[in-house]
C-alpha cells in the first residue's frame, strides 16, 4: 500500500469519526412537540418568572425540584438557545433568554404538572 493510499484511508477513517460528533454538537438542545419545548426524553420544560436578565433566580432546594436543563461546558448558542451560567458555576440552556427547567413531579413524557405552579411563576416553555 502507498503512503498516498494509507493518507487518504486514515482521513476517511477521521472524517468518519468526526461526522457523527459534529452532528450532534449541531443538534438543538431541545425539541418542540406539541407546541411547547421538551428535553430529548420528551419531559416538558419550563420558564420560572423571577428569572431576570438571562439569570436563574431556581437555586438551592427550587433547583432540586426544578432541574436545570443542563448544558455541556462546550456548548454554544445558536440561533434563540444561549447558555447561561449558574451560580454553582455549571451551565443551563435558556430560550429566548429564559433559563428552562423540567420538574420532578412530572413522571412521564407529556406530563405538564408544573404549568402554573407558585400562582403562576411556573409556566411551560414555547417555542417563539
Amino acid at each position: 500500500m502507498t503512503y498516498l493510499t494509507q493518507s487518504i484511508k486514515a482521513l476517511g477513517l477521521a472524517v468518519a469519526l468526526v461526522l457523527p460528533a459534529l452532528a450532534y454538537a449541531a443538534d438543538e438542545p431541545a425539541m418542540i412537540k406539541d407546541g411547547m419545548l421538551t428535553d430529548h426524553k420528551g419531559m416538558t420544560l419550563y420558564t420560572f418568572e423571577n428569572d431576570q436578565g438571562g439569570k436563574s433566580a431556581c437555586v438551592a432546594k427550587c433547583a432540586e425540584n426544578w432541574p436545570p436543563l443542563k448544558a455541556e461546558s462546550a456548548a454554544m448558542p445558536m440561533g434563540k438557545w444561549t447558555v447561561i451560567t449558574r451560580d454553582d458555576g455549571s451551565s443551563q440552556w435558556a430560550y429566548d433568554g429564559k433559563p428552562l427547567y423540567t420538574f420532578v413531579k412530572d413522571k412521564k413524557a407529556g406530563d405538564k404538572t408544573g404549568d402554573g405552579v407558585m400562582g403562576g411563576a411556573w409556566k411551560v416553555a414555547k417555542p417563539k
